[in-house]
């Protein structure tokens, strides 16, 4: 996501650019301040494998999601609550988060055969 000219990772996003932003995100919902998505995963071992790379990104990046779990099922909500929006860090979090599901899955089906 490109962000107009002066603005750091920290100022809150327009509507416009929150729009944006999701274009980059489909599968990502957008519920007032949070952008939301639920990833399914083989089963819970799987999910919790990708549960600890979400936890590592996030402290790396120091942003952290609310994070539920359901068995094979996991939903992370992303906001900036210091800017009571969402902010760049968030989209950033979300692209990395998608990588992450991405290569869990596809470990867990090389597992499997």
């Amino acid at each position: 996501m490109t962000l107009d000219g002066d603005l750091t990772i920290m100022d809150k996003l327009s509507e416009s650019q929150i729009v944006f932003g999701l274009l980059d995100l489909p599968l990502w919902i957008r519920r007032s301040t949070v952008i939301t998505r639920t990833f399914e995963f083989i089963d819970f071992p799987e999910a919790m494998r990708f549960v600890n790379q979400v936890a590592i990104a996030a402290e790396a990046a120091w942003h952290h999601p609310d994070i539920d779990i359901r068995w094979n099922k996991v939903t992370l909500c992303l906001t900036t609550h210091d800017c009571e929006g969402l902010t760049n860090k968030d989209f950033q979090l979300a692209k990395t988060c998608d990588r992450l599901a991405a290569a869990t899955q596809a470990e867990g089906s090389r597992s499997a055969s």
